[in-house]
């Protein structure tokens, strides 16, 4: 399996302002495996210079263990989160909301920046095939951090190498 293309992320800087500490929220329906590792990237990267939020508009009861597996991998331990219920009020305090597969679950309010990541759903699926949407999601994040004008931190997570047997 290949992995996914990274489109461009639109322009956030045509449109106004954000805060000095500007918040994104991350919206997948169980928030369980995409909004999950993009929270958690996003967190590990631009630290308290970010405020991230996810959410889903099914919430799951557990995050999906392949994604806390993959995500381990790359240095990241998210095996203490749990998927969180969209509420209009999450959305209402975000500055850019980021949609991976959610549909029109999402409230729509007007000032805020809404972008659409097309990821595939990790859900059943093993480790092997939820890396690649893992890598796609950290590349993602880094063009983000760079439109909001965030550098990343210099800190890097120790990858952990996948096994033989896991491929």
């Amino acid at each position: 399996m290949s992995t996914p293309a990274v489109p461009s992320v639109p322009s956030l800087s045509s449109l106004p302002s954000l805060p000095s500490v500007p918040s994104v929220l991350f919206v997948c329906v169980h928030n369980a495996g995409r909004s999950q590792m993009a929270a958690a990237f996003l967190t590990h990267l631009a630290g308290d210079r970010v405020q991230v939020r996810s959410a889903g508009s099914a919430p799951a009861d557990t995050v999906n263990p392949a994604v806390v597996e993959a995500m381990a991998e790359a240095g990241i331990d998210i095996s203490a989160e749990t998927p969180k219920v969209l509420t209009a009020e999450t959305v209402r305090s975000s500055d850019v909301v980021i949609t991976m597969g959610c549909g029109d679950a999402c409230p729509y309010f007007p000032g805020k920046r809404y972008l659409d990541w097309t990821l595939t759903d990790p859900a059943g699926q093993g480790v092997a095939a939820v890396r690649p949407i893992r890598d796609a999601i950290e590349q993602r994040v880094h063009a983000l951090l760079a439109e909001l004008d965030v550098p990343p931190s210099t800190s890097r997570p120790e990858r952990v190498r996948a096994g033989a047997d896991d491929r």
